[in-house]
């Protein structure tokens, strides 16, 4: 077997097991009928891009309930003002996602799999493969992969995959085949699988 796929199942019978399955109750939570909770997923990964998970959780906590009603330039000034590494482009995305905010249930509720995730990127700026997957994951869809730097290094590390040097929509859907071979190899959803290859990379458990 796989050391990478040992690694997983030791973690699946440890202490680790309970704390990532709360995680993902608490993805599973989310009101996907309300504007307001979907639209600060939204900003939530807008700011995620190129950026410090931990950072970011931090400012989003702190900012997200001015989002609406601050305009783009004071909102820059705030994400600056926090440390944000791109509070300009950023602000500017965020300000543009308010004309889709009332769309969002609708999206969420009636479009599934791809055609969902590619409205999310071709509507809103801010928003790739990546971020448009882990607002769908932190709303409780479990059948998308988040494919970040992290996950990146361990699927090369394993040899699971030769990491791309540009991620394109259609290497990223490979890449994501891939992950779903290794989720169902440990009886995992690719949310699930997620939270334990970040945990393996990175020591930590976020959103």
């Amino acid at each position: 077997m796989n050391e990478l796929l040992i690694k997983i199942e030791h973690l699946k019978h440890s202490c680790m097991q309970k704390e990532i399955q709360k995680r993902i109750q608490e993805f599973k939570q989310v009101d996907t009928h309300s504007v307001e909770e979907l639209f600060k997923e939204v900003t939530f990964c807008i700011l995620t891009a190129n950026f410090n998970a931990e950072r970011c959780i931090q400012i989003h906590g702190t900012l997200h309930h001015c989002f609406c009603t601050d305009t783009k330039d004071t909102l820059a000034k705030k994400l600056k003002a926090h440390g944000y590494r791109f509070p300009n482009t950023r602000a500017a995305y965020i300000k543009e996602s308010i004309v889709h905010k009332d769309k969002l249930p609708i999206i969420v509720q009636k479009l599934e799999g791809d055609e969902r995730r590619a409205w999310l990127v071709n509507n809103i700026k801010g928003l790739g493969q990546k971020e448009a997957s882990h607002f769908l994951r932190n709303i409780g869809c479990d059948q998308y992969a988040i494919i970040d730097s992290h996950i990146l290094d361990i699927l090369e590390r394993y040899r699971f995959i030769q990491r791309p040097k540009t991620l394109t929509a259609k290497k990223y859907r490979k890449i994501e085949a891939n992950l779903q071979e290794l989720a169902t190899q440990t009886q995992l959803t690719l949310a699930e699988l997620d939270l334990y290859l970040w945990y393996l990379e990175t020591g930590k458990i976020l959103k």
